[in-house]
């Protein structure tokens, strides 16, 4: 999946799982309804503005909105160690930080 509609598709899953209509979202985050809209069916992408908007709003990384739900604990644990073990030192890293950036 592309990074630009992995946002986008989180982000109208982030809209949903707090329960927020379209007009209320976008409200929150500084958007017309229309570019919510659009936003949604990945007609554009979200401005760094916007993104920073829908984190603070919603306690949230940036990079949360790159991450997929889609797998099981199990399996994205498998995968995530499948993952690493072909990375570098510098990428291991790279991760490890971006990890505890995340607690």
């Amino acid at each position: 999946m592309k990074y630009q509609k992995l946002i986008n598709t989180n982000i109208k899953e982030l809209r949903i799982k707090h329960g927020l209509t379209q007009e209320e979202f976008a409200e929150k985050i500084g958007l017309s309804i229309q570019g919510l809209s659009n936003l949604e069916r990945n007609r554009y992408q979200p401005t760094s503005d916007t993104i920073d908007k829908i984190c603070k709003n919603f306690n949230l990384e940036p990079i949360e909105l790159l991450l997929t739900n889609s797998q099981s604990d199990e399996n994205l644990i498998i995968n995530i160690n499948s993952i690493l073990r072909n990375c570098s030192k510098h990428k291991l890293k790279q991760i490890y930080d971006i990890i505890r950036i995340l607690q």
